[in-house]
């Protein structure tokens, strides 16, 4: 690789035909190009995933969608290596969600915290099933001034495509965004679309996929966020 190259490690298990997964290679190029760098990235499948050793080389971490995934244990012990090592972190559609189970059981002590998708009699789904479906929806999102994905996309709203069926749970919504994982977008009726979290490089999560922005030709600005934030990870160590 170049002179302050990323090696950036893609958390899910790749399909061909998801088009998020389509997107991101092409996502990625774009934020490099824009910034003069260059990136490389990895697929890592969950079920690889057995200690953070296996995560540790990489620069930057995404997790990706298309959840379930293979083994939910490999995203979350990746996603708690990016949180607690200071490692540029992004979180899309199923990578938003295990962050929050993640956070829950890891920072709140809620050992029992779960996804309600693959452990429907959780008594704590922080993640459950949304009223209202967004599978192939876009609506806007409205950007909480000050937030690093405001920041990132220079302005307090945008347009934005989903493909999921679940998100926080309003029971646990005030518990889980009272602390250092703040609320950084919302949808018109005010539910959560993004959060991040405080005193880290970058950890960023959207329930969105703003990745898809790249199979129209479009650059990705939370994709070249994430990219600036590992170069300055890479240049720092």
């Amino acid at each position: 690789m170049q002179r302050g190259s990323v090696t950036i490690g893609l958390i899910g298990d790749y399909d061909a035909n998801v088009p998020a997964h389509q997107a991101i290679p092409i996502a990625l190029t774009n934020a490099a190009q824009t910034l003069g760098e260059s990136v490389a990235w990895k697929w890592v499948p969950t079920e690889t995933i057995t200690d953070a050793g296996r995560v540790e080389a990489f620069d930057g971490l995404w997790c990706v969608p298309a959840s379930p995934y293979r083994s939910m244990e490999g995203a979350l012990l990746a996603i708690e290596h990016a949180r607690t090592q200071g490692v540029p972190f992004l979180g899309t559609c199923g990578g938003f969600q295990h962050a929050i189970v993640e956070y829950a059981r890891n920072v709140l002590g809620w050992a029992d915290a779960d996804h309600a998708e693959t452990a429907p009699d959780s008594q704590r789904a922080v993640v459950s099933a949304l009223e209202c479906s967004l599978v192939e929806v876009a609506e806007p999102v409205h950007l909480h001034a000050g937030s690093r994905i405001a920041t990132a996309y220079g302005t307090d709203e945008a347009f934005e495509a989903y493909r999921c069926r679940y998100g926080i749970n309003p029971a646990f919504r005030e518990q889980l965004v009272s602390g250092p994982l703040r609320l950084s977008a919302e949808d018109a009726g005010g539910d959560i679309r993004a959060v991040e979290l405080d005193g880290h490089p970058f950890f960023v999560a959207a329930l969105f996929q703003p990745e898809r922005a790249a199979l129209r030709g479009e650059q990705v600005p939370l994709a070249r966020a994430f990219v600036l934030a590992c170069l300055h990870a890479r240049s720092a160590a």
